[in-house]
């Protein structure tokens, strides 16, 4: 699905409509990724009943902004995604809505969905990224408080690959050919992810609309431990954990993928 562009909006998404539309998902992509990353998704939940409508965030994929890798602020992603929802709500009255992030995109989606949750059926959390695992040097520890307060947009290579992502080697040619994807953030970025890893704890413990949690028992990206910790924390009565011991970080585009799809539409399915 090619780009669009919300009138009288800067914000950029992809929709894949359904024939008949049963429920509408929102999806939320993770740091470095794209809105075209959840084609496999979206084509498999649209010939469901499934309207999928993936935000594009600012600073990644094709969106304008500059730097890439760079925002000022984490309300600047929670109200773009404020307007794709309303949007979606306009499209598909009375229809329920799920909210769906991976990795960045699910802590980015937790937060809209703790400050807003009137309007949302459920959460879905892909990998959430409540806290870090990947491997940054020593210097970039260091640095990444003068940065941030000298030269925010200053960038930070991200220490992860393809390979960590997915164990499908057609799609890591995919990834690693592809100029949509972008493997740096700046130092205002990070902080503010920071800043939203330790809300999300407390936010947790508030948190009372239905929640299904995919993770993966092979991720090098984020800590599938701290995402338990938090799962355990939220307030709602109707949650669900699944984990998948054999996958990689990225669920929804990993070998077996399939069977996350499945499992989430069975999740979906009596919450209609």
């Amino acid at each position: 699905m090619e780009l669009q562009r919300l009138e009288k909006s800067d914000v950029l998404y992809r929709h894949w409509p359904a024939p008949q539309t049963k429920a509408v998902l929102l999806l939320v992509h993770g740091l470095g990724a794209h809105s075209a990353r959840w084609n496999f998704f979206a084509d498999y939940f649209a010939a469901r009943g499934f309207t999928c409508y993936a935000l594009e965030l600012k600073g990644f994929g094709q969106t304008p902004d500059r730097p890439r890798g760079h925002i000022n602020s984490f309300a600047t992603y929670l109200q773009d995604l404020r307007q794709l929802r309303q949007a979606a709500e306009q499209a598909h009255p009375g229809k329920k809505i799920y909210l769906i992030g991976e990795s960045l995109g699910a802590l980015i989606a937790f937060q809209a969905a703790a400050r807003e949750p009137a309007g949302l059926a459920g959460l879905v959390l892909m990998s959430p990224a409540f806290a870090n695992a990947m491997k940054f040097s020593l210097v970039d520890y260091l640095t990444l408080p003068f940065f941030f307060v000298i030269d925010p947009r200053h960038q930070y290579k991200m220490p992860f690959t393809a390979a960590m992502c997915t164990r499908d080697l057609a799609y890591r040619q995919v990834m690693d050919n592809n100029p949509d994807e972008y493997r740096y953030a700046s130092a205002k970025l990070l902080i503010n992810t920071l800043f939203a890893q330790i809300n999300a704890a407390a936010r947790a413990k508030q948190f009372r609309l239905p929640v299904l949690m995919q993770v993966s028992g092979q991720d090098a990206m984020i800590s599938t431990p701290a995402a338990k910790r938090t799962f355990g924390q939220l307030a709602t009565a109707d949650k669900k954990l699944i984990e998948y011991p054999a996958m990689s970080h990225a669920l929804y585009i990993d070998l077996e993928r399939e069977k996350v799809y499945a499992d989430l539409l069975a999740w979906l399915e009596p919450r209609l």
